[in-house]
């Protein structure tokens, strides 16, 4: 079977006809670049079926989660072999305070499964009322991040679709557990207002709306339960409105008029026994600081410095209830947890490994002694953590379980650093079987660098099917993430955009350099923006790469921003920059995948894109394919698959995301001719 070639216009844009979405012609065409992937891969298809049957055994498939204690209640979930998705329940709450379900008193509050019917499903909202007597959720059914709102009556089951169209997703609850806060969104998919709905009436109230394009909106509550948020903010900047959770009807109070590069973010908790807002905010420093104020006076005016702003340490976040305040900091290129206990001396928790992923997981209920971490590492499966704040005792209370054999101790996680262009250290997390380091092997790369967001080290059971075949896995710490903090952010993006890429290059250099890997056999991955960083690297330096993966690739930047009609656009003006201003625009063109695919040689290449995607449209893989089927130099493999019922996140049920995991696994193992074990 020959690969499909795209129709060449006339124009500066020859393949834009991709993007006339259902038009026959571009399914045509989008359907037999699936039909060539399938031909080219079809003496993979057992191998394929096998890593997923193996992946799949590693999965422990009838699982029950951890159950959270909330009122007179436990909520929990139960996965079930065979099910696609997990299914709520909740039981009474033991005397004795334990975590152990009754199954005879237990009620199942939603079945994902039976709404699924067989399609594509994405739960949104779950929230139950304050009373416990009513669930809010939330439903996807087509990937594009347009969701219908629902109401569950836990007394009857009756269920009640409320008549709003264009919704963001998001449902909050007032203290009446009657009154709803939700979210919809404009004509470019971003969540601009925020209604109040009464239970029982058919009208709703617009309670806030932001014109600004730059800026999203959603509604929260606090950790006291006691308060409401409405947070818009954009990529550099924020505003809060707050009103009592017990008044849904009242008037909203602005903590801090927005005001350009400030962000800052509200909780409203106990401090020293006084009900206040607790106010993590960046206009002392980039690192952020942290600020309180008294409940009914949470304006600026009245905020005071709670802690203050630090150069080495950045304050991603904190966690309040009754008894701590608790720092999720990064140093270093780590998370670290910091606990502030109502009474007694701050301390740091110490964890077993070098290189991890830390994160608060549930701070349960606000009165509640203890909270739960997530701490998971390369060669660590995720545990859940039980920590006491008062003297910060840890106690594993569950351990994500790996079927069949597994020793962790067999897998040796490693970070190294590799030398930048101009002199910058960037950080390399590796793993892999013991006996494989020393000796060049094929190596995963993985990247993504954008947005502030931190690739922590994590463990992955379909991974396992790549290091016991030899490979090693390593992420690329690039700059754009936040790995390193806020100004390691910032130095990969809008005019530094060109450091993620040569980041990303100097790191797969220092694998090879240092005899990890060697370039015919060495795979890079990335998604979304992740995928216009590969697709970047591709263009610079093919002779490095023997394989590349990029899901819902960003790879028509420049096209994509000048189009202020699509969603998110003109959101992400702050993250890449306006085009419409010319030096902006020659500096995104001179490194937009699209645009600068050249008559070269490149590697092995599999696109995915989501058809349904509202953030990646499907024509960025599709036409950047196209173009390079038209120029590359080589007969290396170049494939696209489009899931006609997916969008941004892939395939929507847990077995037909292995699916998509072993389908690209066997495309590096026939690129490396591994297909044997």
């Amino acid at each position: 079977m020959s690969a499909p070639i795209a129709r060449v216009d006339t124009g500066p844009d020859p393949y834009k006809w991709l993007e006339n979405r259902d038009a026959p012609e571009v399914l045509e065409y989008l359907r037999a670049e699936n039909a060539y992937l399938e031909e080219q891969l079809a003496d993979q298809a057992q191998l394929r079926e096998s890593l997923f049957q193996e992946i799949k055994g590693r999965i422990r498939e009838t699982d029950l989660s951890l159950p959270s204690p909330w009122g007179p209640w436990l909520y929990y979930q139960r996965t079930t072999a065979g099910d696609e998705y997990p299914r709520h329940y909740r039981c009474p709450r033991p005397a004795d305070g334990s975590f152990n379900v009754d199954e005879n008193q237990e009620q199942l509050l939603l079945d994902p499964n039976e709404l699924a019917a067989g399609g594509f499903l994405s739960l949104g909202a779950f929230s139950v009322s304050q009373d416990h007597c009513k669930l809010a959720y939330s439903l996807d059914t087509q990937g594009d991040e347009i969701y219908q709102l629902f109401v569950k009556d836990l007394s009857t089951g009756e269920v009640t679709a409320l008549p709003f169209d264009d919704c963001d997703g998001s449902m909050t609850w007032a203290n009446d557990s009657s009154t709803l806060f939700f979210g919809e969104l404009d004509d470019t998919h971003r969540p601009h207002k925020i209604y109040r709905h009464r239970l029982g009436d058919k009208e709703r109230t617009e309670v806030y709306h932001d014109p600004d394009g730059r800026y999203f909106v959603h509604c929260y509550r606090t950790s006291s339960e006691r308060q409401l948020v409405i947070l818009s903010n954009s990529k550099t900047t924020s505003e809060a409105w707050v009103l009592s959770a017990d008044e849904p009807d009242g008037n909203w109070i602005c903590l801090a008029p927005r005001q350009d590069d400030h962000e800052y973010y509200p909780d409203h908790g106990l401090l020293d026994d006084e009900w206040s807002w607790l106010i993590r905010s960046n206009q002392a420093g980039i690192n952020f600081a942290l600020h309180q104020a008294p409940e009914r006076t949470p304006q600026r005016e009245h905020w005071q410095e709670l802690i203050g702003h630090s150069d080495s340490v950045m304050l991603e976040d904190v966690s309040l209830n009754a008894d701590a305040v608790t720092l999720s900091l990064r140093e270093a290129g780590l998370p670290i947890i910091e606990v502030r206990p109502s009474t007694g001396a701050p301390y740091r928790l110490q964890l077993p490994d070098a290189a991890y992923s830390l994160h608060v997981h549930n701070t349960l209920e606000f009165d509640s002694p203890v909270i739960r971490l997530r701490y998971e590492a390369l060669n660590r499966p995720a545990q859940i953590r039980q920590l006491n704040l008062s003297d910060g005792k840890q106690e594993v209370l569950k351990e994500t379980p790996v079927e069949g054999p597994f020793d962790a101790d067999a897998y040796e996680s490693r970070r190294i650093w590799a030398t930048a262009d101009d002199g910058t250290q960037v950080p390399i997390s590796l793993v892999g079987r013991r006996e494989q380091f020393g000796k060049p092997a094929p190596l995963y790369l993985y990247g993504y660098g954008a947005y502030g967001h931190s690739l922590d080290p994590w463990f992955s059971h379909a991974r396992l099917s790549l290091l016991d075949r030899g490979f090693i896995f390593a992420i690329a710490h690039v700059r754009g993430g936040g790995d390193l903090g806020e100004a390691w952010y910032r130095a990969g993006k809008l005019e530094h955009k060109p450091n993620t890429f040569s980041d990303f290059i100097a790191c797969a250099e220092k694998l090879i350099t240092d005899g990890y890997t060697e370039p015919a056999r060495l795979a890079v991955s990335g998604g979304s923006a992740g995928g216009l960083l590969i697709g970047a690297v591709l263009n610079l330096r093919p002779d490095l790469f023997g394989a590349a993966i990029a899901e819902v690739p960003f790879v028509d930047v420049l096209n994509t921003m000048l189009n202020a009609d699509l969603p998110l656009t003109v959101t992400e003006y702050d993250e890449w920059g306006d085009p419409n201003q010319p030096e902006v625009h020659a500096r995104i063109k001179a490194y937009a995948p699209y645009e600068n695919v050249g008559s070269q040689p490149y590697p092995a290449i599999l696109a995915v894109a989501g058809y349904n995607d509202s953030r990646v449209q499907y024509w960025e893989a599709a036409k950047w394919v196209a173009k390079l089927r038209a120029q590359k130099t080589d007969d290396n493999l170049l494939l696209l698959k489009t899931e006609f019922g997916a969008g941004h996140g892939g395939m929507s049920g847990r077995y037909q995301a292995l699916k998509d995991v072993a389908l690209e696994y066997a495309f590096v193992l026939k690129v490396f001719d591994m297909t044997t074990r």
